[in-house]
């Protein structure tokens, strides 16, 4: 039976394919049904890989030096409790019979459950320990998945399936960089999250918010995404079948004609020219940046080089990526921002998020209390700035004291680099980025202390409105037209203007063609998207004339309605 569900659209354009179905937020578990014959196997393949992890648990424990801190015995001790939990360990073998399912999924179910229980202790110390269960699984998930008898029935041809998950982390988006898979849909998250943010610089329709899709689409049915207009189609009939075919082939020939005007400049009508820059979030994002025509990298998100591992990566691991990617650029400017773990993105390392970690310990904040890892990304960014053009970006600051004490770090990173004599672009330039109201309402120390600013649209709203952008159910009150957030901006942009210190908008604003020529009426004059946008941006900024803009643009800022405000923005587009 064909049925529709609704979400927010995270990722343009439509795909359609076989739905895929992921039981948690891990790309590598499937969910697929096992043959009655094999059932007893499958049960035997999963009390195998229990038994050699803890074999591997044991032997661990045997090996630690009678001089080791306690606290790592007591470590491996409770792993080896939590494997011989019942939820763990026999609760699988009962899914796999009953369900027909896999052994990697049964096992992520319970996990599942398991932590959900954890995060209903009050316990703040007892609540965490829901990580040690999740490494736990990895262990024999690990183990399950190398096995050569694993169960045939995992689907293949990714370009032709559509992942549909509950949720999904911004490191398993990264980890979508190594897959091919048509789409995406989950049933959490806003259009701003860092998920859907990663989604829409991977270039593949998705869509997030969608609530109950993970429970009601079957493994393997024929679904449509349409990332545009937010609407997952489930089983569809032949008619509709062919009415988005149709539409997937519009929309692909009207990629392909913006391509003509990749190498065009982009300047207005009048002839004012506009720097468009690409957001990145690893080295592997510059084939995709040199494809889009983008004349630099506003926006290196560099704490993504840090998730899906269990170490922190060193100075000289860094500093490769940070340079391969200068070099990639061929002198065009490469703007890296420091640090922005917390929030919704957390490594091992620290992991010190707090209750609330959208205001918690994030970005500069945690970047200032680890100064040991802040110096050490501080001193490869440096090492990378002699190889092209390198600008470093601080996230996140709200307080004199947090740039006099970032400056102070740069300046020390610098000192231990001269008594080594490594080189580095003395000149370098350092700009802060925009996001906490406090700072767009307290710009003077920032224009004087700073080379350029770079507004972050995302978390600007997201702390001027207070709303959590990951939380879909407020997502509806997410609004860029709000005049309090148009206020912060143009003020922002004005103010840098005036005081001769450059400035961009790198959120999602910057990427969203409606907002284009108000932003340009603003007198924004450089632009970072990711890289499937510019085209479209550049179009916009190549049919407009700002002598017509900018009174306009003065009545949207005096609006109070954002009804009103849409109206006339409207009217600016026509």
């Amino acid at each position: 039976m064909s049925f529709t569900l609704h979400g927010s659209g995270a990722g343009g354009g439509i795909a359609i394919g076989q739905a895929h179905l992921i039981s948690s937020a891990r790309l590598e578990v499937a969910h697929y049904a096992i043959a009655p014959e094999h059932i007893e196997l499958e049960v035997m393949r999963f009390s195998v890989a229990v038994e050699h992890v803890r074999a591997e648990l044991q032997a661990l424990r045997r090996s630690v030096p009678a001089s080791a801190p306690t606290e790592l015995g007591a470590f491996l001790n409770l792993h080896l409790m939590i494997l011989d939990d019942s939820t763990l360990s026999h609760a699988p073998r009962e899914l796999i019979r009953s369900l027909h399912c896999n052994a990697e999924w049964a096992l992520v179910a319970q996990m599942d459950h398991l932590v959900a229980q954890f995060e209903k202790i009050e316990d703040p110390y007892l609540r965490e320990r829901k990580a040690d269960v999740v490494q736990v699984v990895e262990r024999v998930l690990k183990v399950l998945m190398a096995q050569p008898g694993r169960a045939s029935g995992a689907p293949a041809h990714e370009e032709s399936l559509i992942v549909v998950a509950h949720d999904l982390s911004p490191a398993d988006m990264i980890l979508f960089k190594q897959h091919q898979y048509a789409g995406f849909v989950t049933d959490l998250g806003g259009v701003t999250s860092h998920t859907a943010i990663v989604a829409r610089s991977l270039n593949i329709p998705a869509i997030v918010g969608a609530h109950t899709a993970r429970q009601m689409v079957r493994e393997g049915e024929l679904v449509i995404v349409d990332g545009v207009h937010g609407v997952l189609i489930v089983a569809p009939d032949e008619l509709v079948l062919e009415e988005y075919k149709q539409r997937q082939r519009e929309l692909e020939l009207a990629r392909q004609k913006l391509k003509r005007i990749r190498t065009t400049p982009a300047t207005t009508r009048d002839g004012t020219a506009v720097d468009l820059h690409a957001n990145i979030e690893l080295p592997q994002d510059i084939e995709q940046v040199r494809e889009s025509g983008a004349t630099g990298v506003g926006l290196f998100r560099s704490e993504f080089l840090f998730l899906n591992r269990d170490d922190l990566p060193g100075e000289d691991e860094q500093f490769e990526a940070y340079r391969q990617v200068a070099q990639a650029m061929h002198g065009m400017p490469v703007t890296i921002r420091t640090l922005d773990l917390g929030a919704d993105k957390t490594v091992n390392s620290s992991a010190r998020s707090g209750p609330n970690p959208a205001m918690g310990l994030r970005a500069i904040r945690l970047c200032l209390a680890e100064p040991q890892m802040f110096l050490t990304q501080l001193r490869a960014i440096l090492r990378a700035s002699n190889y092209g053009k390198i600008r470093l970006l601080i996230p996140m600051l709200a307080h004199a004291h947090e740039i006099e004490q970032a400056l102070a770090m740069i300046a020390q990173s610098k000192e231990l680099l001269d008594e080594q004599n490594l080189p580095y672009d003395r000149g370098i330039q350092i700009g802060g980025m925009i996001e906490v109201p406090a700072a767009a309402l307290a710009l003077g120390v920032f224009v004087r202390k700073l080379d350029f600013l770079s507004i972050g649209t995302n978390d600007l709203i997201q702390y001027t409105l207070a709303i959590d952008r990951t939380d879909d159910s407020v997502s509806h009150l997410y609004n860029p037209l709000h005049p309090a957030v148009l206020h912060l901006i143009a003020h922002t942009i004005r103010t840098g203007a005036r005081m001769r210190v450059p400035v961009a908008v790198c959120g999602e604003m910057a990427g969203d063609v409606t907002l284009t020529r108000l932003l340009l009426g603003f007198g924004l004059r450089q632009f970072s998207m990711h890289p499937a946008n510019l085209l479209e941006i550049k179009q916009q900024v190549l049919r407009t004339d700002l002598a017509k803009l900018a009174q306009l643009a003065n009545r949207i800022l005096r609006v109070e309605d954002p009804e009103k405000a849409q109206q006339l923005l409207d009217k600016l587009n026509a």
